[in-house]
């Protein structure tokens, strides 16, 4: 009964989609059709993934007032918990919201990577609803030149350095050694690097269709504008100088 209401309600939908972005909008391309369809549902999620990165970019900044309190309350959880909401709650972000995005995006990312795998054959065409126009041939050839149905080496860099750019200006920049920086900063660090070159691996070593990886770079490039977008709504740059201000006088005071 699962495996019908996927297919029902997820997978159909989301192929149909597609073949009528190839019939119409596409120029007869399958790979220009995938990157119409992945805009299509970053548009129609925009408010969703908007609020999610934007909490997780507030999240971040709150770091260093997370540490104090950590420290502050070391001997009292329950208090500890309760000063970590109420911070939360002061700034209108949801700490869990990323999680919560996973949880949505999950069931369309395996919807997208099982219409993405399903090759075209005439059995998977046979999912197309009565009142789309069913396509004689697929072109799968992105642009003339990348085979959609095989790995690819340029599409695979590509994702990935879309990728990098998104983690690399999630972060605020900052001046502070190592040994000061909050877990929650520390891993924003790591994940610079190990977020692109996660992509890489699974897009090419995993083998799989430059379909999917037209998919992962066209989400990649979509969050890292959006990325852009909320540093400056947030003034980012005006936050990397107030905490520049900050580490200064915390030096001066040691002296």
């Amino acid at each position: 009964m699962i495996s019908n209401l996927f297919f029902t309600i997820l997978y159909q939908p989301l192929f149909n989609a597609l073949i009528f972005l190839y019939q119409n909008f596409s120029f007869g391309d399958l790979g220009i059709a995938i990157i119409l369809l992945t805009l299509v549902i970053r548009l129609v999620l925009f408010p969703l993934f908007y609020k999610g990165a934007k909490d997780q970019s507030i999240i971040q900044r709150l770091a260093p007032r997370v540490k104090e309190i950590q420290k502050s309350h070391k001997d009292n959880k329950e208090r500890q918990a309760q000063a970590l909401m109420e911070l939360y709650k002061e700034h209108k972000v949801n700490p869990f919201s990323g999680f919560l995005l996973l949880l949505v995006q999950l069931p369309i990312l395996l919807a997208l990577y099982r219409v993405f795998l399903s090759e075209f054959s005439p059995d998977a065409l046979g999912a197309v609803y009565s009142f789309v126009v069913r396509p004689e041939v697929l072109n799968i050839e992105f642009l003339g030149l990348i085979d959609l149905s095989q790995k690819s080496f340029l599409i695979a860099i590509i994702a990935a350095l879309f990728q990098y750019l998104q983690a690399k200006f999630s972060l605020i920049k900052s001046k502070k050694p190592s040994s000061e920086l909050t877990p929650i900063e520390n891993m924003g660090r790591q994940m610079v690097l190990i977020s692109p070159i996660m992509t890489f691996g699974i897009l090419y070593f995993f083998n799989l269709p430059s379909a999917v990886g037209i998919y992962w770079m066209t989400t990649a490039a979509f969050s890292f504008i959006q990325q852009l977008v909320i540093n400056k709504r947030l003034n980012i740059k005006k936050l990397e100088k107030e905490e520049e201000k900050e580490i200064i006088e915390r030096e001066e005071k040691k002296k």
